[in-house]
Parts: structure tokens; C-alpha cells; sequence
């Protein structure tokens, strides 16, 4: 039962963040979106949207004035940019960095959606690519990044950003501390033929974030239930087991954004191995480490099987101590298909909020809490929601104090 330990006005103690320098980057465009809904509802046209927008939405949910300025991005306004969207972007409060980019069209994707809530996405026009040279000094001081990318991105990414980082220090001299590394895989790039790609990628970064979907295209699978037809929750239990197992020396976490399921926390624990009484003098390796490195040619299919189970005498002669790590399904918190006008961002907004309560010190079952009370707000309407203040002064979105929402959904889930 999922018990966050601190309380919402802990989070928001602005006390503890000195001058509130970035707590979080994205490595995503801002863009215009066009979506496309299931008969009878009419399609949306010019809505502000993209990775970059929504995820930058859910660390900004986490983070009111003054802390709103940890929270930095990069817009980058082609010339068709509406001047309307742009004052709502600085009506957020955020450090992002607005670039005018006039000699070319905003970046513009198009969105549908089936009755599983599956997103089909393509662009229609072209995108510009975020990269480590384009981040100023503070930004790239952040304390979390998220990327949405591929997996050899991910990794150019990673050790760009690890590399100029090494060439800064803080106020007082010292060495940055590590930062928290989210990866957001892109949907067209979630096949088996990157799944090794993937592995390699994994122990670069702190958490794995695809969607069920996604997570099943890695594995060569549809996610689905063959029966009904509906997203199958063993499919992504299963499918974490074999990533986690594939990398079973390796700390991360793999977190599966599944919907009004909620989503699926794994990572592995420690492993403390230690010599059995008798026989002292021998020792073989476990069945993990007999498969070696993962090459392009590795049968995946037969690498998995074999990491999932201890063949008979391989470790035979060792004692093995295992922290269960996570393995956990944190619920979606509308529960009420009702609630849910548009899922467009749902899952980079819980990513956002999800990179910052992770950089902010949360555990990742706490944080994934979190995560699902931001995606909340971002799935109530079109577009990103209503950001105001109560009678006593208190900032809202859609008439709501974030950390109200996030304190009725801990009782929930402590009760539950």
C-alpha cells in the first residue's frame, strides 16, 4: 500500500532551494497541435501543445512562485506563433527561454486517439531539435532532465549534458551534484529492432518512461489482451521483468504510464551475495553474467528466458540476499472516465512533476503520486488548464490547490 511520507506543504517549503536556480530541463519543442477525436467530437486546431509545453506544465504544477522560475524550458516561436499563447506561457511564471524563430513555421503535429485512448501523432511540420549547446549555464545546472527522444539521443544527450556540466561548479565552488535523467522514448522508435539500443540506454539514466504501448512495441508485442482486446496488465508486468532482468547489475527505474490504470513502478533491488558453508573453493557465475554483453545478433527471446530463472547449479554454491526492489501499480487519479476530456499531454505532465519530485528528494513511489495529480489537471479540458488564485490568495488551476488534490489523492491511497 503506497504511503508518501511527506505531507503537501513540505513539498511546497520554498525555504529549501536557495535562489531557486533550475530544478528542471526538458529536452522537447513546444509546438501547435491539431487532434483529432473519435466521432462525435469535433476536432481542435492551433492548441498549444508538444512535449516540451506539458512537461514543463507538470513541474510547474509542483512549483508556485517563486519556485515557478526553477522550472526552465526552450520556446521556440516560428512565424505563425499566436501572440495569445505566448502570454499564457509567461503568465506561468516559468524561467523558459522564448526564441524567435521567424525564418520558419512553429513546429506542428497532429493527434488522434482511439476508444483505448491509444495516441497516433506525426508532424506536420518540421520540428527543431533541442540540443546540450543550446542550454545556458543556469539551465544546465538543473537538478533533472527529461528527454523525449530515442534511445542513441538519449545517450548523445546524456553525456553532452555530463560533459558540460563537468565545466561548472556552484556559488560556494564545489562540484554540481548528479542530476536525475528521465527518458521519455518516442513512440516510432519503440520496436524490437531498438530494443537492444534500449538496454545500452538504460544505465545511463534514473527512470524509463513509456507508455503500455510503447513498452510493448520494444518487445515486439501489442500490449493487448488477446481475449478483450483491452490493455493487458500482465503484458507490462511481464515486459518490466525481462527489461529489469536483461540489466540485473544496473540501478533504474522503469516507470509505465498506463492510462486510466494508473502506472507500473519496477526496479530492481540490491543483490548481496554471500559464500555457503562447504565447498568453499568453488564458485560459478550466476546464469545472468553467462550470456555476456548484448550484441546486435543476441536472441533476446532466449536471453530473457534464461535471466528470468536460475538454471539448476548455476548458483548453487552462493547465497543470494535480495532487496525486492518496486514492483507497484500507483492508480490514475480520475477515476471517472467522465473526467477526462482530453489525454493529449497527460503523460508528459506526469513526467514533469514526476523529474521534479524526484530531484527535489522524493521517492519514486511518492513521486509517481505526485505525477498522477498533475496528469489530472492536464487531462481536464483541451489544452493546458485555467491557472488562477482562491479568496485568500492561493494559486489555482481549474479552481483547485495542487497540493488539496495531491492530499485527498495520498488519503486515498493509504485507504486503499
Amino acid at each position: 500500500m503506497l504511503k508518501p511520507t511527506s505531507s503537501a506543504s513540505t513539498f511546497f517549503n520554498t525555504s529549501k532551494y536557495g535562489d531557486y536556480m533550475p530544478v528542471y530541463f526538458i529536452y522537447a519543442d513546444t509546438f501547435l497541435d491539431d487532434i483529432e477525436y473519435l466521432p462525435p467530437t469535433p476536432p481542435k486546431k492551433d492548441v498549444i501543445g508538444g512535449a516540451g509545453t506539458y512537461s514543463a506544465l507538470g513541474a510547474r504544477l509542483l512549483s508556485p512562485p517563486p519556485l515557478s522560475t526553477s522550472v526552465g524550458w526552450i520556446v521556440d516561436k516560428g512565424s505563425d506563433f499566436p501572440t495569445a499563447l505566448t502570454d499564457l506561457i509567461e503568465s506561468w511564471e516559468t524561467a523558459a527561454l522564448m526564441r524567435e524563430t521567424p525564418d520558419r513555421l512553429t513546429t506542428r503535429g497532429w493527434n488522434g486517439y482511439d476508444e483505448h485512448q491509444n495516441r497516433g501523432f506525426h508532424y506536420l511540420t518540421p520540428k527543431k531539435r533541442i540540443t546540450a549547446e543550446d542550454l545556458t549555464p543556469e539551465l544546465l545546472a538543473s537538478r533533472s532532465f527529461h528527454m523525449v527522444c530515442s534511445p542513441t539521443r538519449c545517450q548523445e544527450l546524456v553525456r553532452g549534458i555530463k560533459e558540460r556540466r563537468a565545466d561548472l561548479t556552484t556559488p560556494d565552488g564545489n562540484n554540481l551534484p548528479k542530476p536525475v535523467f528521465v527518458w521519455e522514448p518516442v513512440p516510432d522508435l519503440c520496436t524490437p529492432d531498438e530494443l537492444l539500443n534500449c538496454t545500452n540506454t538504460l544505465p545511463l539514466v534514473d527512470v524509463c518512461s513509456p507508455n503500455h504501448s510503447e513498452l510493448a512495441g520494444f518487445m515486439g508485442d501489442s500490449g493487448l489482451d488477446p481475449e478483450t482486446g483491452e490493455i493487458s496488465t500482465a503484458s507490462v508486468e511481464r515486459a518490466c521483468e525481462q527489461l529489469l532482468g536483461s540489466m540485473p547489475l544496473q540501478s533504474f527505474s522503469l516507470v509505465v504510464r498506463v492510462g486510466e490504470k494508473g502506472c507500473y513502478l519496477a526496479k530492481n533491488g540490491g543483490r548481496k551475495r554471500t559464500r555457503r558453508s562447504g565447498n568453499p573453493g568453488k564458485r560459478k557465475k550466476p546464469s545472468a553474467m553467462l550470456h555476456g554483453s548484448l550484441q546486435h545478433d543476441t536472441d533476446m527471446e532466449a536471453l530473457f528466458a534464461g535471466l528470468l530463472q536460475d538454471p539448476e547449479g548455476m548458483v548453487a554454491d552462493e547465497e543470494i540476499e535480495v532487496d525486492p526492489g518496486i514492483e507497484r501499480w500507483v492508480p490514475a487519479y480520475h477515476t471517472n472516465k467522465e473526467k477526462v476530456v482530453d489525454p493529449t499531454g497527460g503523460g508528459n505532465t506526469f513526467l514533469g512533476a514526476l523529474a521534479v519530485a524526484l530531484a527535489r528528494g522524493k521517492g519514486l513511489e511518492e513521486a509517481a503520486a505526485w505525477g498522477s495529480v498533475a496528469a489530472s489537471f492536464a487531462i481536464e479540458q483541451v489544452g493546458p488548464p485555467n491557472l488562477g488564485k482562491d479568496d485568500n490568495g492561493n494559486e489555482t488551476w481549474n479552481d483547485v490547490r495542487v497540493d488539496d488534490r495531491f492530499e485527498e489523492f495520498k488519503n486515498r491511497l493509504a485507504s486503499g
